[in-house]
């Protein structure tokens, strides 16, 4: 096919100038080098996309970037053997929006080691709505899992219940034949939260004890939180069950012991999604897209932006406004 001389992207600057970001026109030569370039037909918004295209977080490392960790489109040119004009392919994290151009542009050029098919089973958009979010999700329920994690121990806890992490987590886990239990300082959209599948929605209280060991409440758990909410779960997980760690939303710090570990065996799973290995991707992918498939993406997708619209969306996410995923329709040449 034809390709493009000129495009839109939204990409983020940080020099004499002063940190911005904003919609330009870009050209090929402009994206960094990669063996695949698609054109792009959704991305998506994470928090750390919020930070990055305010610049209210560090999270790019290189400047100019083009924004967003996520990507799905169609490859229109491939110089690695196993990418073809017209496959249908998925890219999250890995380094996009950070060391490299990311997914908000009409068109994106990627490393092919990164490069994901997209399964049999999901579309393009679908693939957004779940993103680095639903990717995170369920890269915890498959290390809790690797770790003999079963339903067997109880109910799940997702702490950061309504974020797109946790709203994801809730239907994953409980298409994957878990009980969950949302935790959530929101306690106007539990009706929501049910929605996805949570059997209780808990306030934060159920997680502010201070006791080194509590009752056994929860079988495991994801927490999005971290700081004194995850040292609670710990202390309220049954013998053998894991908690998996992947966010920080209320602190990066944890002050606990260690009785949960050595008198109840409980595990903290650590969840970095943005340089998995490209086999457990693609079994993360596989299963995302089989019997770990949510079958309520569109309640979670709860508003789709554009390139023009990304401002707002960061300043209402940021502002603890967002609710679910927010998934960027591309707008892409004729």
């Amino acid at each position: 096919m034809t390709l493009p001389v000129n495009f839109r992207g939204f990409r983020i600057h940080n020099d004499d100038a002063g940190y911005r970001s904003g919609i330009e026109t870009l050209s090929l030569d402009q994206l960094n080098p990669g063996e695949v370039l698609i054109r792009t037909a959704y991305s998506s918004v994470n928090y750390k996309d919020a930070l990055a295209g305010t610049g209210r977080g560090k999270i790019l490392r290189q400047f100019p970037l083009v924004g967003g960790i996520d990507v799905a489109g169609h490859v229109v040119a491939s110089s690695d053997p196993a990418f073809k004009e017209g496959d249908a392919v998925l890219v999250t994290g890995s380094g996009l929006s950070e060391t490299r151009d990311g997914g908000y542009a009409e068109y994106a050029r990627l490393d092919a080691r990164w490069v994901i098919p997209l399964p049999a089973g999901l579309s393009l958009r679908e693939a957004m709505i779940l993103g680095t979010a639903g990717f995170t999700a369920a890269l915890g329920l498959l290390r809790m899992e690797d770790n003999r994690q079963t339903p067997a121990l109880g109910p799940l806890a997702v702490t950061g219940a309504t974020g797109g992490v946790g709203s994801l987590a809730i239907a994953i886990y409980r298409k994957a034949g878990y009980e969950v239990h949302a935790i959530s300082g929101k306690p106007e959209h539990a009706a929501y939260l049910k929605a996805l599948g949570a059997s209780e929605v808990l306030g934060r209280d159920a997680l502010s004890t201070t006791k080194p060991m509590d009752s056994a409440r929860f079988g495991g758990g994801l927490d999005n939180v971290g700081g004194p909410m995850l040292a609670a779960l710990l202390a309220q997980t049954a013998p053998y069950g894991n908690v998996a760690s992947c966010g920080l939303a209320a602190s990066h710090e944890l002050h606990a012991t260690v009785m949960p570990f050595i008198i109840r065996g409980v595990s903290l799973l650590g969840v970095a999604s943005a340089g998995t290995a490209s086999d457990i991707r693609k079994e993360v992918w596989r299963r995302l897209a089989g019997d770990w498939k949510p079958a309520q993406l569109d309640t979670i997708c709860t508003r789709e932006a554009t390139l023009d619209t990304l401002p707002e969306v960061f300043e209402r996410m940021l502002a603890g406004g967002a609710l679910g995923r927010t998934v960027v329709r591309i707008a892409n040449p004729a």
